[in-house]
């Protein structure tokens, strides 16, 4: 799943007509590539969401993710203003880095247009402020990032066949119909890096995960945030699995989880009473003061996973996007004390509840 608090952007712009359109609905529909790569604008929230592990030459592993997001506004879009904010878009970088105890974090926020910032439809090729991912003819994705701290370009190629989430792309999140999103994964990229940071460069190799997903609702006025996790297993293999958290009392709400495995096609689909987040170990921010649970053991099915963190400090503070908080940690996939994989665990939420 994936993920963001894009209300806050739209809760600062200026009040839609009303006679504006209504955001589109999510229904179960087929995907239709390459069109579904590209943008949904008539949708209210999309994001394109690139994480992975590096290992550059000559150092230690690290943990990066490239994210885009477009939130539709309540702009009528037939306002007559070029100026007129109806489609804004932010991304943010980032860079944990466990053997120097750092995580570089950067982002960016504009709308639409002008040729500074775009999200094209017809395959994915989103731009801000000369930060892309843009998808190749051949189905590999390139993006570059000059970031506060570090710059990376990088090619990530695919080895495997599009994962769609849920019912063939509809992706349920919650108990009510309408709390659903089109989702695809593209897990086991191969990635070819240029980092620079420091006046040095180094090149590196990894692999990445990459979430598309979009839709106008996603989370039930009782729930408060979301555990998640994308991990790409050493064997080929691809787990995905989220649990939707109660605001009450912390319990789930809903939960979801799909393994594939290698050579496979289609992956196998859990039920929500099939899939369990248990905490192993917490760590409480010194900054926002909310306590994370980075290390948790996942059940899906007959199978129980554990995760072990890249490093523990690595929220995210998105303060131009309304001063989002949550935790998104580069991690290890551990079942029976074994180490099988790496990919990402993102914890949503915990420093304030979310509206979305």
């Amino acid at each position: 799943m994936r993920r963001r608090q894009l209300l806050a952007l739209a809760a600062a712009l200026p009040l839609a007509r009303a006679d504006a359109a209504p955001y589109a609905a999510v229904v179960p529909r087929p995907l239709v590539f390459p069109r579904d790569h590209g943008a949904h604008p008539e949708y209210r929230i999309e994001w394109w969401y690139l994480t992975g592990w590096l290992e550059p030459a000559g150092g230690a592993p690290l943990g990066f993710q490239i994210t885009f997001f477009r939130t539709r506004t309540p702009i009528d879009a037939a306002h007559p203003s070029r100026f007129a904010a109806r489609q804004l878009l932010f991304a943010h970088a980032a860079l944990a880095d466990a053997a120097h105890g750092s995580l570089l974090v950067d982002e960016r926020i504009a709308r639409a247009g002008f040729g500074f910032a775009h999200a094209a439809e017809h395959d994915t090729d989103v731009v801000l402020d000369r930060w892309r991912l843009k998808r190749r003819g051949d189905g590999a994705y390139e993006s570059e990032v000059a970031a506060r701290g570090f710059r990376l370009r990088f090619t990530a190629t695919p080895t495997q066949p599009l994962l769609l989430q849920g019912e063939a792309g509809f992706s349920r999140k919650g108990p009510r119909p309408e709390q659903a999103s089109h989702y695809y994964s593209q897990p086991q990229l191969r990635v070819q890096a240029l980092l620079s940071r420091d006046g040095r460069e180094q090149t590196a190799v990894g692999v990445a995960w990459l979430d598309h997903e979009w839709a106008s609702s996603l989370l039930d006025p009782a729930a408060a945030g979301w555990d998640w996790i994308g991990m790409n297993l050493a064997d080929g293999a691809a787990l995905t699995a989220f649990r939707i958290r109660r605001r009450d009392d912390g319990g789930t709400l809903y939960a979801y989880a799909s393994l594939r495995r290698s050579g496979d096609v289609r992956p196998r689909l859990f039920a929500p009473h099939e899939v369990r987040f248990e905490p192993l170990a917490h760590w409480r921010s010194p900054r926002t003061r909310a306590l994370y649970p980075v290390a948790q053991r996942i059940t899906v099915g007959e199978r129980a996973f554990e995760t072990e963190p890249l490093m523990a400090d690595q929220e995210l503070d998105t303060a131009v996007a309304g001063s989002t908080i949550y935790w998104e940690g580069a991690s290890t996939l551990v079942e029976a004390g074994r180490r099988i994989g790496r990919g990402y665990l993102e914890l949503t939420g915990y420093a304030a509840p979310l509206a979305l």
